[in-house]
């Protein structure tokens, strides 16, 4: 386990692993209806004390195995954030589309409005990692949801500014407004900007694990590098055409044509 090409496949796992289970569960509730999402967002719950427990126990853990559940812990905590707004729970106070003809500062502050309450969710995670993160041992959690958060700002941001691709296929029947307020077209300069982003913070995760001089540092690194190598490649598919959504199709139930929507990886 403290082969750094063993950490960052296990990472890799981890991403499509926890997409598909994600989606697998807010797909059923689709299915389901009723308070099938609530009580789907309220089941997940023990995901999010059990990451809050992984982290804990590895504040002050340098081993190797106190990177895994540092990282673990912070995929759980994010994981169950996304559950809960995947399924309608935690989302925003406008569920409505998109007016015609909107443009500019009003339209953004709408869109914002369908998130709100899931990127305050979000913020109120990564605010709790920095404080029981500040002068601990071990920090891969805030690292990793740290990483997490600026990859799902950069996409959401080139999703609302424009980008080519947008993939057609996951997102939940409660989430279909968020549609209208996508935009199919060429890039802004948020893409070229998420990008540049994105790719520093690859490089800099990859020389760190490069100069790495123990194994638990490594861990760490290899399993942050290839996050970073995710989240850089989910972007640049918003613009090449790959069949990206193969990766979770196969093992999802079958969804009714009005369900289908847009969504990238967790």
């Amino acid at each position: 386990m403290e082969s750094p090409w063993i950490a960052a496949v296990s990472a890799v796992f981890a991403w499509w692993f926890a997409t598909g289970a994600i989606l697998l569960v807010v797909r059923l509730a689709d299915r389901v209806g009723g308070r099938a999402h609530l009580w789907a967002t309220l089941g997940g719950l023990p995901m999010l004390i059990v990451g809050a427990t992984l982290v804990a126990g590895s504040l002050d853990s340098h081993s190797t195995e106190g990177v895994y559940a540092a990282f673990a812990g912070a995929l759980a905590i994010w994981g169950w954030i996304e559950l809960a707004f995947l399924t309608g729970v935690v989302t925003g106070p406008m569920r409505d589309d998109c007016l015609p003809g909107l443009r500019g500062w009003p339209r953004f502050q709408r869109a914002f409005a369908t998130v709100a309450w899931h990127e305050l969710a979000l913020v109120l995670g990564l605010f709790a990692l920095v404080l029981v993160s500040d002068g601990a041992v071990n920090r891969v959690a805030l690292a990793t949801y740290m990483v997490l958060f600026l990859a799902r700002i950069c996409a959401k941001l080139n999703l609302y500014f424009g980008v080519p691709r947008i993939n057609a296929e996951f997102v939940p029947a409660r989430l279909l407004h968020l549609k209208s307020y996508f935009t199919h077209g060429p890039v802004s300069l948020a893409f070229p900007l998420a990008i540049t982003v994105l790719t520093v913070l690859f490089a800099v995760c990859a020389e760190r694990l490069w100069s790495a001089d123990a194994p638990a540092t490594a861990t760490g690194f290899a399993l942050l590098t290839a996050l970073a190598g995710l989240a850089l490649l989910e972007h640049w598919l918003m613009v090449i055409p790959l069949p990206d959504a193969k990766l979770w199709r196969w093992m999802l139930p079958h969804s009714t044509p009005d369900t289908e929507s847009e969504t990238h990886g967790l």
